[in-house]
C-alpha cells in the first residue's frame, strides 16, 4: 500500500502573504494608534487587502490617510472610495491645498507638489497622534528603499537617519518610541512588483483603470511620457499626441509617466513586467530623478 503525505509547504505569495498579516497583526497589537497610508495605487491597494484579512472578520482596527496634492489621478480617487464604502474604514485626509492655506506648507511656485507632501504628512501625523504609519514601499523600487527596514524609525522632527536603524534579526522588531516619534512600517517590504501584481491576479484585486492599456494624450518630458491635462500643460516644445499607454505607479499627475503598452488584463501585465529590466519608479517617477539621491534626501525629511 503507497503511503502520501500532505505537503504542507507554503508558495512564495502565501508566504509573502503570511509575513505582511503577521506585520500587521504585531503593529495593531503594540502600537496605540497605528495608521495605513494610502495613495490609491496597487501596493497601498495590496496593503488594505492584507490588512482585511489580517483581522477579518472584525474590521481593520485603524483608519487609512491619504495626502491628497491636488494633482491626483481622478481614476485613483474612484477606487478609493469604492474601498471605503466596501470596507467601511475611516479615512483621513490631508490635503496639500489646506496645509498651504493654514501655513503649514509654504508654495513658492518652484516646489513640486511631491515635496509638499512631506511637511502635509508630518502635521497630519502630529494632529492625529499617530504612533506608526504603515507604507507600500518596497525593496526592489529603489535604493533608499532597499536599505530602510520593516520598522523604520522617525524621530521628534519625523526624519528618518539611514546610518542609525534597528536590527531585525529573525524578524524581531524593536518598536518602543520616545514621546513625539513614530514609527513607518513597511508590510510588503519583501515584495516585488511581479508579486505584487500576482496577488492582485490570485485575489481578484480591484486597482484604477489607468494600470492596464488605454488611449491618452501625452507628450514627451525628460525621458517620460506625462499626461497632457490643465494640471499638467504642453512647455514650449512639447507636442502631445494620443497613445496607447499604461501606468506603472500612481502619483502626483505632473510628475508620474506613463509607458506604451498593450497590457489590457492582469495576466498581460504580469507577463510585461517578467520581462522588464526597469523599476517602475525609475521608469516613470520625475520626482525620482532630481538627484541620484532624490528618494533618500525626501525620505530623511519624513516622506513616505
Amino acid at each position: 500500500m503507497t503511503e502520501t503525505h500532505a505537503d504542507y509547504r507554503l508558495s512564495q505569495l502565501d508566504q509573502l502573504e503570511a509575513e505582511s498579516i503577521h506585520i500587521f497583526r504585531e503593529v495593531a497589537a503594540e502600537f496605540e494608534k497605528p495608521v495605513l497610508m494610502f495613495s490609491g495605487g496597487k501596493d497601498s491597494i495590496v496593503m488594505l487587502r492584507l490588512a482585511e484579512k489580517a483581522f477579518y472578520p472584525a474590521k481593520i482596527p485603524f483608519p487609512i490617510m491619504q495626502v491628497e496634492t491636488g494633482l491626483d489621478f481622478p481614476e485613483v480617487m474612484e477606487t478609493r472610495e469604492r474601498w471605503v464604502s466596501r470596507l467601511g474604514v475611516r479615512l483621513v485626509v490631508a490635503s496639500i491645498d489646506d496645509a498651504i492655506k493654514n501655513g503649514i506648507v509654504v508654495d513658492d511656485g518652484k516646489t513640486s507638489r511631491n515635496r509638499l507632501q512631506i511637511g502635509t504628512l508630518l502635521n497630519a501625523i502630529e494632529e492625529n497622534g499617530f504612533t506608526a504609519a504603515f507604507g507600500g514601499g518596497r525593496r526592489d523600487e529603489e535604493k533608499a528603499r532597499a536599505k530602510e527596514r520593516v520598522y523604520s524609525h522617525r524621530d521628534e522632527f519625523g526624519q528618518w537617519d539611514p546610518k542609525n536603524q534597528r536590527p531585525e534579526l529573525w524578524s524581531l522588531f524593536n518598536g518602543r518610541l520616545h514621546a513625539g516619534e513614530h514609527m513607518r512600517i513597511f508590510p510588503i517590504s519583501n515584495w516585488t512588483e511581479l508579486d505584487v501584481w500576482a496577488y492582485i491576479a490570485r485575489e481578484g484585486i480591484e486597482i484604477p483603470s489607468i494600470y492596464f492599456a488605454h488611449q491618452r494624450r501625452v507628450f514627451e518630458r525628460d525621458g517620460m511620457l506625462m499626461t497632457e491635462t490643465p494640471l499638467n500643460p504642453c512647455r514650449e516644445g512639447e507636442v502631445a499626441e494620443e497613445r496607447t499607454v499604461r501606468f506603472r505607479t500612481c502619483g502626483d499627475i505632473s510628475l508620474t509617466g506613463c509607458v506604451e503598452s498593450t497590457a489590457s488584463t492582469v495576466e498581460e501585465v504580469i507577463e510585461e513586467i517578467a520581462v522588464a529590466r526597469v523599476t517602475e519608479r525609475g521608469a516613470t517617477r520625475g520626482d525620482d530623478k532630481f538627484s541620484e539621491a532624490a528618494m533618500e534626501d525626501r525620505k530623511k525629511e519624513g516622506y513616505f
